[in-house]
């Protein structure tokens, strides 16, 4: 008897492409949920790794603390505007290219541009210094807001977001004084 279902190749399947990142242990479950909802959101744009726009994206959508980092205003319906524009065209110009910031990963994450890798590696690193288990949610975003290069920077100032401010507000959240590394 043949199977009602067809078996179907990995190519019609497309987010068999970008291996799972989401399954790494030092990832809180939130972190682990923000990862799959980026992985899917990159499949569905097209793009062969998991950047910075498709985590940040995923962490508005997500995380309640991530969301209440960027405070009250406008500026967060804005930001979600250029995400959502990104997803649908407004990235076109980044699409089959590497996000990478030019300077070596040390931590290669399955998946991810070497940028996003290199966040997620800074996310680990943040949430030990603090002595706290698995990473969250604002420990990734601090490590995205500071890399420059990051295109989810750029999403970040089109939207009328100066990540320096919002590095030194993750910052104050864990801690540290303003102007210090969040980390």
């Amino acid at each position: 008897m043949q199977p009602r279902i067809p078996r179907q190749s990995a190519q019609e399947f497309p987010e068999r492409a970008i291996r799972r990142a989401d399954s790494d242990a030092r990832l809180s479950a939130e972190l682990a949920a923000v990862v799959a909802g980026a992985r899917r959101r990159a499949v569905r744009d097209g793009d062969r790794q998991i950047d910075t726009a498709h985590l940040l994206h995923s962490l508005l959508e997500s995380d309640a603390e991530v969301t209440a980092a960027f405070g009250d205003g406008p500026q967060i319906a804005r930001l979600l505007g250029y995400l959502v524009q990104r997803s649908i065209g407004y990235g076109l110009r980044w699409q089959s290219a590497v996000e990478d910031s030019g300077v070596p990963v040390v931590a290669e994450a399955a998946g991810f541009s070497p940028l996003a890798a290199g966040c997620m590696a800074y996310a680990h690193e943040r949430a030990a210094h603090h002595g706290r288990g698995p990473a969250c949610g604002t420990d990734l975003l601090a490590a995205i807001v500071v890399n420059p290069q990051a295109r989810a920077v750029e999403v970040l100032r089109r939207a009328g977001i100066d990540p320096c401010e919002l590095s030194d507000r993750l910052a104050v959240r864990a801690g540290a004084p303003p102007g210090e590394s969040s980390r």
